[in-house]
């Protein structure tokens, strides 16, 4: 009885195993994924989530997990977090058309990465000078399996912080 309904914390962060939050992966300012000036985030079509505004060029893991997708022009990455989570982190709009440059990827398909692991860098202001928008929409591609997804809004986030709140189906 004694902590028999306490959750089970994951070893590794601390946090409770089935934690529905996730943090950023980037820092700088977070904005609803309503504002991304592309469609197919704008309007929710690969999932839920929210934007961050970058103020540099690292995206680092945001929970404990394992590497799902790494795009061949290294401008987004998918992962699978230990709480359930299927983010898919995609820095800047339509930089696929960059076929790769100005971005330098750290992790592999498959490998396991812990909170803050660097996933992939990115030079912001090449591909600012390039014309591009460099918005990093996080998306909660299992969106399906939850009741509730909401962005955590503000100031210039730090990497690490609260970006996300979930809360899965029952």
């Amino acid at each position: 009885m004694f902590g028999l309904f306490r959750k089970k914390n994951n070893a590794e962060t601390g946090e409770p195993e089935d934690s529905g939050s996730v943090k950023s992966p980037a820092a700088g300012k977070t904005i609803p994924l309503q504002e991304v000036r592309d469609p197919l985030f704008a309007e929710e079509m690969l999932g839920k989530g929210a934007a961050v505004q970058p103020v540099s060029g690292r995206i680092v893991a945001p929970g404990s997990g394992v590497v799902s997708t790494v795009a061949e022009t290294k401008h987004a990455v998918g992962l699978t977090l230990a709480n359930g989570a299927e983010l898919l982190i995609h820095v800047g709009l339509d930089t696929v058309k960059l076929n790769g440059r100005h971005f330098t990827i750290h992790v592999k398909k498959g490998q396991k990465v812990r909170p803050g692991d660097l996933l992939l860098e990115f030079d912001l202001e090449e591909i600012k000078k390039e014309g591009f928008d460099v918005t990093v929409p996080v998306i909660v591609s299992n969106t399906e399996e939850y009741g509730d997804i909401r962005p955590v809004l503000g100031d210039v986030r730090e990497l690490g912080q609260l970006l996300i709140l979930t809360r899965r189906n029952l």
